[in-house]
């Protein structure tokens, strides 16, 4: 997750220098390079060989694995919830934040550029302290801590017009946004066994993003109606249901032997 927040901050640095040169053609040229990459890894990365033993000796489909028995069922609904709250207010915030700093606080593009990638750096150290922090205390203590926190800063960052107030609160905001990541990520490898977590995470969290990917489109529509401020405001509060769905269907796995 930290890596993926690198390509997010390398191209918020990136855009800033060369999209008044090459225009955003030349951008959407660029991504080739990340898929080229992709390509090459999966030609030469290998599997884990406990993973190609699991596989060996069951015959059974991974998916089965999702949704095995009542609480098995509950565990990967709650999960699904998380990633899909995850998604939506990543997406939603991240593909908005440098129209909103630009139209609505008369940002430049470099300056835009700058803060969002201040709020990236947040991301990544979330992400980092979310982990830790699971593995000393407990996955859902911690959830509800980031989830919690997550929820006021969106808000409070809907508020701030400020620029040197809006910087620090962009990360600080990051930091609980995207933390998350650092505890659903152990979750999903801890509530399913070998032959299935890759299924799972692949599964799940690709769903989530492509329910995600309606958050852009949300603040787009809201903000169309009323402004920013009032479309990121709102986003805030679906952390509610990430809240409700950690106490409700997420089971506390700290420590859980991995299968």
């Amino acid at each position: 997750m930290v890596g993926w927040h690198g390509g997010v901050l390398l191209a918020a640095f990136v855009t800033a220098m060369l999209l008044p040169v090459i225009g955003w053609r030349g951008m959407f040229l660029l991504g080739i390079l990340p898929a080229l990459v992709a390509f090459v890894v999966r030609r030469t990365l290998d599997e884990p060989e406990i993973f190609v033993k699991k596989h060996a000796s069951t015959n059974e489909h991974s998916f089965r694995f999702l949704a095995k028995d009542a609480e098995t069922f509950k565990t990967t609904l709650g999960i699904a919830a998380l990633c899909t709250v995850q998604n939506f207010a990543y997406y939603g915030i991240m593909v908005w934040m440098p129209s909103y700093l630009g139209k609505s606080l008369g940002f430049s593009l470099t300056k835009s550029g700058l803060w969002t990638a201040v709020t990236v750096l947040g991301m990544v150290s979330g992400t980092l302290v979310c982990g830790q922090l699971a593995d000393h205390i407990g996955r859902k203590p911690v959830l509800i801590l980031f989830q919690a926190g997550a929820m006021i800063m969106v808000f409070l960052y809907s508020r701030i017009t400020e620029p040197n107030l809006l910087l620090w609160a962009g990360a600080i905001m990051g930091l609980f946004v995207n933390g998350t990541n650092g505890a659903i990520f152990a979750l999903m490898s801890e509530a399913y066994p070998t032959v299935a977590r890759a299924t799972a995470q692949n599964v799940l969290w690709n769903l989530a993003r492509s329910v995600g990917a309606l958050g852009p489109l949300a603040i787009g529509a809201i903000t169309a109606k009323y402004s920013f401020q009032v479309a990121i405001g709102l986003l805030a509060f679906i952390y509610i249901l990430d809240i409700i769905a950690t106490l409700c269907l997420v089971p506390e796995l700290k420590g859980k032997e991995l299968e």
